[in-house]
């Protein structure tokens, strides 16, 4: 097993190494199916949050355009996650046919992927009605996932399937083990070789890794989970927590005891990866925008490296709304947080 990273190292120290990224998809045989492949060739990646996942997109103030694609992979992205809110598109009865201007829409953004030398994870987002019944909905959930799989078999590798983001509420980590064995048994009928990301349950926090139960003889999986801590820092002045007003002006300065916290965490979820044998991609992960920007930005640094140093893939959350890397006004980068993610000197702790 690798050494874990013991927490005296991460001073956030920048030397001069190239500006290589560790997670490149260079030389790698696209050609064979193997998750460990796959996830190397994920690298870094951001969400294209606020968009897709709304009731309609527009709803919350952002559409997804071409361009966004191009903008993302010249600043030095492997990869985007985008998050869709499938269940606004379907009928909520049998047979739950997804609608096909709907479907037509998702072609267009992975064939705007695919243009431009971007991998893909498409995911079903914001299925708050499987997470309030889970057993009146599965058969609609199972049905979205047979229809995604069978439009989108012949596509290449380099689009991955998320079964459900951050399952929670009633159902539970128990339920979740049945719900995504099912989802996989579904997808199977259709794409044999398709990558398959799960998420934990109780909202995919690091620590539900332990109570997955994963098919021992799916071997096409790369595992997920995303991270938010402190809550109080991350998510201060978000306008959909209650009480987060007061928790504006926290900072997150770096200290010892600060990134020792995350370090731990980040341990935990290598240490299930080696014993499980399963990749990890750290699908969400930010600072909301009420929290100061250097804070921010020290606060991103070490997460996105302590997930390069691990093995694990990332996409930021997210591309341009509250916690945005990308300011659409100003038609530029918020560039603090963009050397954040891709830094132009990798992160040497304690030298």
């Amino acid at each position: 097993m690798k050494k874990l990273l013991p927490a005296f190292l991460f001073g956030l120290t920048l030397i001069s190494c190239g500006d290589e990224n560790p997670l490149k998809p260079d030389n790698i045989n696209t050609n064979e199916i193997n998750p460990f492949n796959i996830n190397r060739k994920l690298g870094r990646g951001i969400n294209l949050g606020n968009m897709l996942e709304a009731p309609v997109e527009g709803e919350w103030g952002f559409f997804l355009k071409t361009e966004y694609f191009k903008i993302i992979k010249d600043a030095g992205f492997n990869s985007v996650r985008v998050p869709i809110r499938w269940s606004a598109h379907a009928q909520k009865s049998f047979p739950y046919a997804i609608d096909e201007l709907f479907f037509q829409r998702i072609d267009r953004v992975i064939e705007d992927a695919f243009a431009n030398n971007l991998m893909i994870i498409i995911n079903i987002h914001h299925f708050e009605e499987v997470m309030s019944e889970p057993d009146a909905e599965k058969e609609r959930f199972l049905s979205l996932w047979q229809q995604i799989s069978k439009r989108y078999k012949n596509h290449s590798n380099d689009l991955l399937f998320e079964i459900l983001n951050e399952p929670n509420n009633n159902l539970t980590p128990g339920l979740w083990n049945i719900f995504l064995n099912d989802a996989i048994r579904t997808i199977r009928t259709e794409d044999k070789e398709r990558t398959i990301l799960i998420g934990t349950a109780n909202g995919g926090g690091v620590f539900s890794l332990k109570d997955l139960i994963l098919p021992e003889d799916e071997n096409n999986l790369i595992v997920t989970f995303h991270y938010y801590s402190p809550f109080q820092f991350t998510h201060q002045g978000a306008e959909w927590i209650s009480g987060s007003d007061n928790w504006l002006e926290k900072k997150w300065t770096n200290r010892a005891d600060e990134r020792e916290a995350i370090i731990q965490d980040f341990n935990f979820a290598f240490a299930w990866s080696a014993a499980s044998g399963r990749p990890i991609n750290l699908g969400e992960f930010g600072a909301y925008s009420k929290a100061d920007m250097n804070s921010r930005v020290l606060w991103t640094t070490l997460v996105s490296h302590l997930a390069i140093f691990n093995g694990f893939s990332f996409q930021y959350w997210e591309f341009c709304a509250g916690f945005g890397a990308y300011d659409i006004k100003a038609i530029s980068w918020r560039q603090p947080l963009l050397d954040a993610l891709i830094p132009n000197m990798p992160l040497v702790a304690g030298i």
